[in-house]
């Protein structure tokens, strides 16, 4: 498990971090949400130990990163794009990175082929793409076999079956009762993937809830499209609604399909289309992110 408590970290006069407090849990895969610059890397980077709290606590498994007793066997984490040197193959970089953790060589040939590196395993790391050194991040997060996984854009650079692979990777890791933190922009993916979502903006954090609840709290929206717009437009304003414009149709906040049905009936307006839009996470991220 992990646990922000109060983390706070201030540079000078700008204040990045400000009272953050969330917990990713075992067995679930949380999302760390934020736009750029809203405080979300520096937030991972102490709870790594990569940078010391101005005030609060980040907590794996009840205890600071930096007093694990073998961290990369209990955290793996991916935090750069850059991984390994240009002139090391991907095996090389595994058994050093191996060596240097205390993780031992035994899973690198293996984790070569579970990340789909086993063909490219004797090519220098400088001639990989950017999806093969995601790839090669990741297999160097599991080296120790950890049971928490922190992750800061790891699809950047995947294609379609890259990211299919990594959602099904995570997912397994979950259900095995792991540990996973990810921050994405790919929402799409990120409702695919998470259970649990952590939402910051401007250091602070705006919502953090389970994904289902997030979603369900929010206002769905009607959309309607019909032969009078201008009329309908009236009588739906006039019966309480919100309404925003998308080309032909409208988007209704306040009213039920069925009202907006009844309405449109009674005032003798015909309907071409009438469909309901559950806020999906993107909208629901864009409305807390951008609204302080």
């Amino acid at each position: 498990m992990i646990e922000a408590r109060e983390l706070s970290k201030t540079y000078g006069r700008v204040r990045a971090v400000d009272g953050v407090s969330f917990t990713a849990s075992a067995g679930r895969v949380t999302g760390f949400l934020g736009l750029n610059g809203s405080g979300k890397t520096t937030t991972l980077r102490m709870l790594l130990g990569l940078v010391t709290p101005t005030s609060g606590q980040a907590l794996v498994d009840g205890r600071r990163y930096r007093d694990l007793r073998h961290p990369a066997r209990q955290v793996g984490a991916v935090l750069e794009q850059g991984i390994g040197h240009p002139g090391q193959t991907g095996r090389a970089h595994l058994v050093t990175q191996a060596v240097f953790s205390g993780a031992g060589r035994s899973r690198v040939d293996a984790l070569l082929d579970h990340v789909g590196l086993g063909h490219a395993a004797d090519q220098r790391v400088g001639g990989y793409s950017l999806g093969m050194r995601q790839r090669l991040a990741v297999a160097t997060a599991l080296l120790g076999d950890p049971s928490i996984l922190v992750l800061d854009e790891p699809a950047n650079g995947l294609d379609p079956e890259g990211i299919a692979w990594l959602r099904g990777l995570l997912r397994d890791h979950a259900r095995a009762g792991g540990t996973v933190l990810i921050s994405s922009h790919l929402l799409a993916e990120v409702a695919q993937l998470v259970d649990d979502v952590v939402i910051i903006a401007e250091g602070r954090v705006v919502r953090a809830t389970s994904l289902v609840d997030l979603t369900r709290g929010s206002e769905a929206r009607v959309r309607v499209r019909g032969g009078n717009p201008g009329r309908l437009w009236h009588v739906l304003t006039d019966a309480g609604a919100r309404i925003t414009t998308d080309g032909p149709a409208l988007e209704v906040a306040g009213l039920s399909p069925e009202q907006v049905g009844e309405l449109a009936f009674r005032a003798q307006v015909p309907i071409y289309e009438l469909t309901v839009r559950t806020p999906d996470l993107e909208q629901v991220f864009l409305t807390l992110a951008t609204a302080r």
